[in-house]
């Protein structure tokens, strides 16, 4: 096996008294694509606060790009080079399209072929059209768009999805997978948190399913979309 970009082992959180995840294993070679599926509650998103940063851990380790960066403040584990892409889009009203592009615009994985504010204009032609509008001048779709554009210009290590899909018409949906399939053609590393299970099974390479904070099955692909009863049982389909 490659060495792990991502390797999270024995992950524990708490809210005060409260513990929510209870010893998460998860692990990303570089280029694969993995997800983190679950009904709501079940500690997806304490896992991405972890992640990320914005919450500390109880107890376990994280390690990206072979750092221990538990414990790490955001801002520093974003230099390292994860990106995440958040539920809510957080765009900012003051900046217009190109001014949140150029505002983020970094190199923090060395890529040889980075993406830069051209070519991620060249993945969204909408955003380009839109380039000097204001976050709030666009729409949900193209906010979205905005968003996970805003991720890329960092070219991160890991770049991390959260409901990425969320509220979205079907057609601009479906315009975000055929987005999200090209950025994985170029080898990035993602992990995806998002309730569209059968198209997850098209993008990822693997998945964790967490039941009350705990990992509760993982597999590949093929081995999700043969169990449909996972579905019912753990994720309410």
């Amino acid at each position: 096996m490659s060495e792990a970009l991502l390797e999270v082992e024995g992950l524990q959180a708490a809210y005060g008294a409260s513990q929510v995840l209870f010893g998460l294993d998860l692990r990303i070679a570089p280029g694969e694509v993995a997800t983190l599926l679950g009904r709501n509650g079940m500690g997806k998103s304490t896992t991405l606060r972890c992640l990320t940063g914005w919450m500390a851990p109880r107890g376990g380790r994280i390690r990206l790009a072979g750092e221990d960066i538990t414990g790490w403040s955001a801002d520093r584990i974003a230099r390292l080079g994860l990106a995440i892409v958040p539920e809510g889009r957080q765009c900012f009203p003051n900046l217009s399209v190109l001014e949140h592009l150029q505002a983020f615009a970094a190199n923090r994985s060395g890529s040889r072929d980075p993406w830069t504010v051209e070519r991620a204009f060249a993945l969204f032609p909408r955003l380009k059209e839109r380039a000097q509008n204001l976050g709030t001048q666009l729409s949900g779709g193209e906010q979205q768009m905005l968003a996970i554009a805003r991720a890329l210009v960092t070219n991160p290590r890991l770049l991390i999805l959260d409901e990425a899909t969320e509220g979205l018409a079907p057609l601009i949906r479906e315009e975000i997978w055929r987005c999200l399939d090209q950025i994985r053609a170029t080898g990035q590393t993602i992990l995806v948190v998002d309730k569209y299970v059968q198209r997850l099974i098209r993008l990822a390479d693997h998945h964790t399913i967490l039941e009350r904070g705990r990992p509760v099955w993982r597999g590949a692909s093929a081995e999700l979309d043969a169990s449909p009863e996972l579905w019912h049982r753990y994720l309410g389909l």
